[in-house]
């Protein structure tokens, strides 16, 4: 696509990988810029997004058209972060530390968010969440970036178009939400150990999710439609599940026998048993012995989405994906087969045993 070139922030994340991946398929000119490469060899900067000189520095050769922002700090255990205000704070500098200095050229900017916007991690959301909803009344960092997206397309004249995923399935190790990681790790230290594979979560919970995918090819086709111009649009496969109802299959897929459920918090059974993840990768030659490394923060995610210790069922959280389907977006995805693929990805990258 001659002369639109695509700045992918956050290009190691989860969204970012598949932005790199959904633009690069598509014939754009990709830039990532994240601290490591992503896993497409293509041009790539590396820089610290809370250091804005270094930021001003890197890209002031740059002339990128679109900006795709899937950049995101988070703090150690991950859910206590959501509400503090240092949070916030960073996740503001570093977006303007990108934004500003770029904003003359460009044509759009894809920012992401997610049911947070609703206050799902503070309250029961309606069902469904609409985008059309007035904004949650909570502080959170997605306002603070929106009101400064905002601003500046009002200043420069570009267009914007802000994403809502529903927990993002993908490939992705080391981060701070992903996980297919996680349960494929757990699934491997319980064979290790001769322990059954049951769920591990609290009371059942109606939820959806989204295949990174999905994701990737959603922020392609929102940068040039212009029904997505300046619009907030909901994302998931287009299904609802059970994580307890899901689990069996996920069993299947992980060579595990079904079992009943059994209440284990993650957090704290998968960092202890690093010593034994070590070796499981040693023999098994995977890519990564360090457990830390390559579960970011995503069990202590893990627990959240799983509701571990919750003894009666929490309110669904479902969001509408209308909007997005009648501007003119329509993929969706099977979530079992969805965790299947990616769990077959991670054998096939070696970061999970075969």
């Amino acid at each position: 696509m001659s002369g639109r070139t695509v700045l992918v922030a956050g290009a190691s994340g989860l969204v970012g990988e598949a932005a790199v991946e959904s633009f690069a398929e598509a014939g754009w000119d990709v830039v990532a810029l994240s601290r490591r490469p992503p896993v497409r060899p293509v041009r790539h900067l590396a820089v610290d997004l809370t250091d804005a000189a270094a930021v001003a520095e890197a890209v002031a050769d740059l002339r990128p058209t679109h900006l795709v922002y899937g950049a995101l700090h988070e703090k150690p255990g991950l859910i206590r972060g959501w509400r503090e205000q240092d949070q916030m704070r960073t996740n503001l500098t570093m977006f303007r530390a990108l934004l500003d200095p770029l904003a003359e050229g460009l044509e759009h900017v894809t920012l992401l968010q997610g049911t947070k916007a609703y206050g799902v991690h503070l309250h029961p959301i309606p069902v469904p969440a609409r985008e059309r909803f007035p904004r949650d009344p909570h502080e959170n960092f997605y306002w603070l970036q929106e009101d400064h997206l905002r601003a500046s397309a009002a200043a420069h004249g570009f267009a914007w178009t802000i994403l809502r995923p529903q927990i993002v399935v993908g490939p992705t190790t080391g981060v701070a939400m992903n996980l297919p990681p996680v349960i494929g790790v757990y699934a491997a230290l319980r064979r290790e150990l001769g322990l059954p594979f049951g769920y591990p979560g609290g009371a059942g919970i109606a939820s959806e999710a989204v295949d990174v995918r999905l994701v990737g090819d959603a922020a392609l086709w929102a940068a040039t439609a212009e029904t997505a111009r300046d619009q907030h649009f909901n994302l998931t496969n287009g299904e609802a599940f059970s994580w307890r109802d899901l689990w069996p299959a996920l069993a299947d897929e992980l060579g595990m026998d079904p079992a009943p459920d059994e209440p284990v918090r993650l957090a704290e059974f998968l960092p202890a048993h690093a010593d034994l993840w070590r070796r499981i990768a040693e023999r098994e030659g995977l890519v990564e012995p360090s457990l830390d490394a390559l579960l970011g923060e995503s069990h202590f995610y893990a627990d959240y989405c799983f509701a571990h210790g919750a003894t009666e069922a929490r309110p669904p959280a479902l969001v509408s994906t209308i909007k997005v389907r009648q501007a003119g977006f329509g993929d969706c995805y099977d979530t079992e087969e969805s965790f299947r693929h990616w769990f077959r990805v991670l054998r096939e990258r070696k970061v999970l045993p075969g």
